[in-house]
């Protein structure tokens, strides 16, 4: 962990200008200013410093962390002027963000949440996520990791925990400068598997090396609303990862889930989620393959399914990939269509940040008519409300799902 002397000296900080009118987003509050907008930088900031931002008229807009390495040149701490960067900002921060997640942090029925969400947060580049009695951290930005031990500190003292993890593991550090990093911070090393309650569903999670901080909490909610289609329902879980959605139809009634998952550590764990839960058994499956592979052999030998839950990784990257995405989620979308008996339902997800929903919408619309199904949408769904969207940042909406029931 950094020591103190790492923490910015908030004295004389340099001053990013902004060229003309290229301000309008900045004034509307949103935190991100991109290198092509900024016209010179007046003194000398490195990673992480914090920074004034200017208009191209010398009107103040914001204080924020200088980032040089990346494409997102300032992420921009405080909108308001009386307002310092310093340890007392992120106490304040931290402790909002606690604030909003209150109802969650007083169910002793949930011990696994989302505690800070980034940029929706006030935060840029801090992600936090709670796993029973350990909190798990990700630093995804040069301001983040300038503050660090900072906000490690005043988690400790809002948050009382075992210990706190880090997984700032993942490629986008290095679009900032950062090399990838993981480890314990501070307290207890988290065991291999942390045995985490959502509700009446238990789960291990491997918060050091499994997916983002270890499981997929923003679909908490989607989990329990798949439980109204389980019920007598021959369930498909594609991408089962470790077995979420799966768990959740099985203990709902399921005639039978089968889990389909490329990587077979994952199913492993996701085996031993179904037994934690006493639902393993023979009306459980778990079949590594790849997903798009196995739907077409499925497709091939006639299987149907009363209920298909398709929640795959995220295909977009960047706006250059998204023509290929858009194929490849019609292309699963299209299978599964042709996997549903009549009256069938099927849960269909996007994590794709810059896949619109008015476009995943059209995309699923599209495989309907290839898939000559008369499709209706039952409903839509979201990141759980411990993942907010800042009105002012859209970005931070990435999860967008539909309920659909092709007759």
């Amino acid at each position: 962990m950094p020591s103190p002397a790492s923490h910015p000296d908030p004295a004389r900080p340099a001053t990013a200008v902004i060229k003309p009118q290229r301000d309008k987003s900045l004034r509307n509050r949103h935190p991100w200013v991109f290198a092509g907008s900024v016209a010179r930088t007046i003194g000398t900031a490195g990673p992480g410093d914090t920074v004034e931002v200017v208009g191209a008229d010398g009107t103040w807009l914001g204080r924020g962390a200088m980032s040089p390495a990346s494409q997102i040149r300032v992420r921009i701490w405080t909108f308001a002027p009386e307002e310092p960067v310093d340890a007392a900002y992120f106490q304040r921060r931290l402790a909002r963000a606690l604030e909003v997640r209150r109802p969650l942090r007083d169910d002793a029925a949930q011990d696994a949440w989302r505690v800070v969400h980034a940029e929706s947060d006030g935060l840029p580049g801090v992600i936090v996520d709670r796993y029973a009695d350990f909190l798990v951290c990700q630093f995804l930005t040069a301001g983040a990791e300038r503050w660090k031990t900072t906000i490690v500190e005043a988690l400790a003292g809002l948050l009382p925990c075992a210990g706190i993890y880090e997984r700032s593991d993942t490629g986008v550090r290095e679009k900032e400068g950062l090399p990838r990093t993981a480890g314990c911070l501070r307290g207890q090393a988290p065991p291999e598997l942390v045995e985490i309650r959502e509700g009446s569903l238990r789960y291990l999670v491997d918060v050091r090396n499994g997916h983002k901080t270890g499981f997929y909490l923003d679909q908490r909610d989607n989990r329990r609303r798949l439980a109204a289609y389980a019920p007598g329902a021959e369930v498909l879980n594609c991408f089962a990862y470790t077995g979420g959605f799966g768990v959740s139809a099985a203990l709902a009634g399921a005639a039978r889930v089968t889990n389909l998952e490329i990587s077979v550590p994952s199913l492993e764990l996701a085996r031993r989620n179904f037994q934690l839960n006493g639902l393993d058994g023979p009306t459980v499956a778990y079949e590594a393959a790849d997903v798009f592979k196995q739907l077409r052999a499925y497709r091939d030998a006639d299987r149907a399914f009363d209920t298909i839950v398709l929640d795959p990784p995220k295909f977009v990257e960047s706006r250059a990939q998204l023509n290929r995405a858009c194929r490849g989620y019609k292309d699963i979308n299209l299978l599964a269509l042709k996997l549903l008996k009549p009256g069938g339902t099927l849960l269909t997800f996007s994590c794709s940040g810059l896949m619109e929903p008015a476009l995943f919408q059209k995309i699923v619309a599209d495989a309907a008519v290839d898939a000559n199904r008369h499709v209706q949408i039952l409903q839509r769904l979201d990141q759980a409300g411990d993942h907010p969207v800042s009105l002012a940042f859209p970005e931070g909406h990435y999860l967008k799902g539909l309920v659909c029931r092709a007759a």
